[in-house]
């Protein structure tokens, strides 16, 4: 991987770009100081890209993963000729292994080796079929989050405030986002007069991305500290939390970002509203609850240090999980580019999924 300076106008709709015959992802470690992308030229570069947190959110993994499944299959070709589907497997197995909770990656992987098994000539270049697919993936990842936005925003009664927690924005999606979608909707039919971005610790994609996300869209933005949710919503004024999902299990429980589990708690004592924005890729009919959802763990050095700096004192550990899931009793709804589903559970998924 390395970084570079594309030449097109950076928006938050351009984290993942296919530009020249190549993959590249705007670096979100270093948003909002430097706007740079990491140029992709092998699978084993957006495989990194995705581990090392480049690009994050579960529908920008998938995106990302089904034009890295181009990159695959061109070097599978260019080294292997007629052989290339054999070549191939050992590389999507690697890619599929790079984060373990977000379902859209190995969606967007199973959705490109349906393309690759359907090729009427496998002894033929398979590079154009497969990017065409990749475009689709993308441009139907933007129209879905933009009809999220709209059966959304028609939950939003009057004009409030809302949280948020992580970013689910267009950074974190293949354009517009799924809770900033949400928002972003809702904002221009007048309805939403303040968000409030939770930090989100350790990596702080809420003070770093939804906030310049929101602030770039002339969308008024505070933020809070991920402790200081449940005292914002005492002082009224809030009828809303909306988040993003990563995978969400048959029976409507929901694994995000770590803290979004607190939060629905919060809401819930409260009588505030909480609401999961997700296309129906991230909703996984296979785990029948959030139990079998496989939570990550990263190194505890990114709970210890912040900047760069350490800040706990040696030889204090930490326990860095960087999901949690929230039960189904919590959530008021979830929105999909399908449609709502109201007081989710596992009859209501399935009907929904069926549509």
């Amino acid at each position: 991987m390395k970084q570079v300076a594309l030449d097109i106008e950076i928006n938050a709709d351009q984290a993942v770009v296919w530009h020249e015959h190549l993959l590249y992802l705007l670096d979100q470690r270093v948003l909002p100081q430097e706007e740079l992308f990491v140029q992709c030229q092998t699978v084993t570069d957006a495989r990194n890209a995705i581990r090392a947190m480049v690009v994050r959110g579960a529908p920008a993994i998938g995106v990302t993963a089904a034009y890295a499944v181009v990159l695959a299959a061109r070097e599978a070709w260019a080294a292997e000729g007629k052989g290339w589907i054999e070549a191939l497997t050992a590389k999507l197995e690697m890619l599929a292994q790079a984060r373990p909770t977000a379902i859209n990656l190995s969606w967007a992987i199973g959705q490109m080796k349906s393309v690759i098994s359907g090729l009427e000539d496998k002894d033929s270049d398979p590079e154009p079929a497969l990017l065409e697919t990749a475009m689709q993936i993308h441009r139907q990842d933007i129209a879905a989050n933009r009809q999220m936005g709209a059966y959304a925003a028609e939950l939003i009664e009057h004009p409030t405030s809302v949280i948020t927690h992580c970013n689910a924005g267009a950074l974190a999606t293949g354009g517009y986002g799924t809770a900033l979608g949400v928002i972003r909707s809702a904002h221009a039919q007048g309805k939403i007069e303040r968000v409030y971005a939770d930090e989100t610790r350790p990596w702080l994609q809420g003070a770093r991305l939804t906030a310049w996300e929101l602030e770039r869209d002339g969308i008024p933005v505070s933020l809070l500290v991920d402790g200081a949710a449940a005292a914002r919503m005492a002082l009224g004024g809030i009828d809303w939390v909306i988040v993003g999902s990563d995978r969400i299990a048959a029976n409507g429980d929901v694994a995000n970002k770590i803290g979004t589990y607190s939060l629905a708690v919060a809401a819930k004592y409260h009588g505030i509203r909480f609401m999961v924005a997700a296309p129906t890729s991230t909703i996984d009919m296979s785990v029948a609850s959030g139990a079998e959802i496989p939570i990550e763990t990263r190194a505890a050095d990114e709970v210890l240090s912040c900047g760069g700096q350490r800040v706990a004192a040696a030889g204090v550990d930490a326990w860095n999980s960087v999901f949690d899931v929230t039960p189904a009793s919590l959530v008021d709804a979830i929105v999909t580019e399908k449609g709502v589903i109201h007081s989710p559970n596992a009859k209501k998924l399935s009907k929904h999924m069926i549509r």
